[in-house]
């Protein structure tokens, strides 16, 4: 996981789980990742409406089946819940470990390379 952020090892993974179960080849842009609302248990929230033609299940039964697969097969995520359409996603500690030892590990992190284009800034 160190060359890639949580994001995209959990989107990967959905994607992976949406062509395992439902043989369907999800496109970046369906694969919508998004901050799970206050108001729910969870990191990130996977809408799943894109996924539920395919499955020819309800919303719920998708997000539950895709949930069930991400815990098996993705470090990342630790445990999941089901709000309607809405897989909300907790991230486990191990895979905050691991995100924190890559940065930790990267001595350019949080640098940008200065370019041709880059704007020149004027300190007093």
């Amino acid at each position: 996981m160190t060359s890639m952020n949580i994001e995209t090892l959990i989107s990967r993974a959905a994607g992976e789980a949406v062509k395992a179960l439902y043989g369907m080849d999800a496109t970046e842009k369906m694969l919508q990742l998004q901050k799970t609302r206050s108001e729910f248990e969870g990191n990130l929230t996977l809408v799943v409406f894109p996924f539920v033609r395919a499955a020819k299940k309800s919303p719920e039964q998708t997000a539950q089946e895709i949930g069930e697969y991400l815990v098996s097969n993705c470090s990342a995520v630790e445990k999941f819940n089901v709000v309607k359409g809405f897989l909300n996603l907790s991230i486990g500690g191990g895979a905050w470990l691991q995100l924190l030892l890559a940065i930790d590990g990267d001595n350019a992190f949080g640098r940008v390379p200065v370019r041709e284009d880059s704007p020149l800034v004027m300190i007093e």
